[in-house]
C-alpha cells in the first residue's frame, strides 16, 4: 500500500487501547530495522523525520529510502511525519515532498502565536491532503535542534486545549506531561512518574481526540551498560518507565514518539563491536548487528509497549 495519513491508524488505536510507534529515521539501517520489526508482529507505523535528519541525510533521500520501505514492506501502513516543525516554511517543504503528516511545533510560543502558526499549517495541509499534529506544553530537554531548559518547560494546561484544537483545527495534539527529550530524562535517586492526572483531564475535555507524547524513550539500560562498558561516558542517563507508557496508550494517546532508545542500541552495538573486533573495517560488517539490535528492540516496544501488534 502506499504512504498513509495517520488519521486511520489513531482511530483505531484510540478505540483499541494501544498506540502507533513514532520512530525517528536517519539511515537506512534504522529504517530498515524499524520496518522489518513491524512487518514481522503486523504493525501499523510512523517514520519520523526531523529538521536535524534532513540536514544531515538530505530529503530526497530519506524520502526514497522510506519509499523502498513501502515496497518491500506492502501489507503494513507505514506514515511519513515530519517531527517537530519549527516553522511553516518547514512544514510547507516536507507537504509538498510527499510527507502524509507534518508537526508544527509552536509550544514555545505565546500561546494565541502558537494558535496562529498551527492553524496556517493547518490549513495548507489539509489542502494537500496532509495531516496536521500541534503541541501545547513545553517539553525540557534535547532532540536535535530541540533544546528546552528544565527551567522553560511547562505542563500542559488541560484548560487550553479545547481552545486550541478548536482554532487551530489539528488533527492530534502532543502535550507535556512529564516526559522529556534525551537520554536523560529523570535524575537518579528519584521515582519517574508522568502526571495521568493532566492526561485524564485533557482525555475528558478532548473526547476520542488523539493525543501525542514526545520525548517517551525509556533508555534501555542494557544498551547505556553496553555503552559504558566500551568506551562510554552516560552515567545517570535514566527514561520513561514503559509500564507507565503502556497505560498512557491504554488511555488517549494515539503515538508514542521513540528515538533515544534507537540511538543507544546501534551506539552500544557499535561499540562493542569494535571492542571484540578491532581489525575490522567495513561498515557492513558493524552495521549488520546493530541494525539486528535496532529491530528487537522495536519489536518489543510494538508488543510489550506500544500493544499495536496484529493491528496492521
Amino acid at each position: 500500500m502506499p504512504l498513509v495519513t495517520t488519521t486511520e491508524m489513531f482511530k483505531k488505536a484510540y478505540k483499541g487501547g494501544y498506540a502507533i510507534g513514532a520512530f525517528n529515521v536517519n539511515n537506512m539501517e534504522i529504517v530498515q530495522g524499524i520496518t522489518e520489526a513491524c512487518a514481522e508482529t503486523r504493525s501499523p507505523v510512523i517514520l519520523q523525520v526531523s529538521k536535524g535528519a534532513r540536514a544531515y541525510a538530505n530529503h530526497t533521500y530519506l524520502t526514497k529510502l522510506v519509499e523502498a520501505a513501502v515496497i518491500e514492506n506492502p501489507d503494513i501502513p507505514i506514515a511519513l511525519h515530519l517531527d517537530h516543525g519549527p516553522d511553516f516554511e518547514t512544514c510547507k517543504s516536507c507537504i509538498d515532498g510527499g510527507f502524509t503528516s507534518v508537526m508544527i511545533d509552536g509550544s514555545s510560543l505565546p500561546f494565541d502565536e502558537n494558535v496562529k502558526l498551527a492553524k496556517r499549517v493547518v490549513e495548507y495541509a489539509h489542502d494537500h491532503g496532509v495531516v496536521v499534529e500541534a503541541e501545547l506544553g513545553t517539553l525540557a530537554g534535547i532532540e536535535d535542534e530541540v533544546n528546552v531548559s528544565a527551567e522553560d518547560s511547562s505542563y500542559t494546561r488541560p484548560e487550553e486545549v479545547e481552545e486550541f484544537v478548536t482554532r487551530t483545527g489539528c488533527d492530534s495534539l502532543a502535550i507535556a506531561i512529564g516526559t522529556s527529550h534525551g537520554a536523560y530524562k529523570f535524575k537518579p535517586g528519584t521515582k519517574p512518574q508522568l502526571r495521568f492526572d493532566i492526561l485524564e483531564e485533557v482525555e475528558k475535555r478532548l473526547p476520542g481526540f488523539p493525543i501525542v507524547l514526545h520525548g517517551s524513550s525509556s533508555v534501555p539500560q542494557e544498551f547505556v551498560e553496553m555503552i559504558n562498558t566500551y568506551g562510554g561516558a552516560m552515567p545517570g542517563a535514566i527514561g520513561v518507565p514503559e509500564e507507565q507508557l503502556r497505560e498512557a496508550a491504554r488511555m488517549a494517546v494515539c503515538k508514542i514518539n521513540i528515538d533515544s532508545d534507537l540511538r543507544l542500541a546501534m551506539t552500544g552495538t557499535i561499540r562493542k563491536y569494535f571492542a571484540e573486533h578491532p581489525d575490522h573495517f567495513d561498515p557492513r560488517q558493524y552495521l549488520k548487528p546493530a541494525r539486528e539490535n535496532i529491530k528487537a528492540m522495536v519489536k518489543h516496544k510494538l508488543i510489550d509497549v506500544l500493544g499495536c501488534n496484529g493491528k496492521a
